[in-house]
């Protein structure tokens, strides 16, 4: 496996595949890569040489990635959440943050469901 910013890329996948496993590289900035350090697209890591390697190495490190990016990402939450803005809020309590409706979806943000006793309708 070829390492890049400290994430190990799998060999057998074309390079544009392989550097989209990097937390903060998707498929346009990993085309973006390969053109800067003049590799194709289509050749597989396992294909690369090592003055590639370096090269896509040297592009990959104009870009905030992985750790760095995480810690930004955060940051970004956490000033949200301190200036208490709506966003911020609906982080603190965990609930989905773009408008979604929480009464029946929403189980990925909200977690599994609890039960709330004697929740009926109640009848006239």
């Amino acid at each position: 496996m070829a390492r890049i910013a400290g994430v190990d890329i799998p060999k057998q996948k074309r390079g544009v595949i392989a550097l989209t496993y990097i937390f903060g590289i998707g498929n346009s900035r990993a085309k973006e890569i390969l053109e800067k350090a003049q590799v194709s697209e289509d050749k597989k890591v396992s294909d690369w040489n090592d003055e590639e390697i370096g090269a896509i190495r040297e592009a990959v490190s104009f870009f905030k990635i992985e750790g760095e990016l995480r810690s930004e990402v955060q940051l970004n939450i956490k000033r949200l959440m301190d200036i208490g803005c709506n966003r911020g809020i609906r982080h603190r309590a965990g609930l989905p943050l773009r408008g979604q409706r929480t009464k029946n979806n929403s189980r990925t943000r909200k977690g599994k469901r609890k039960t709330v006793a004697n929740k009926k309708k109640a009848t006239k």
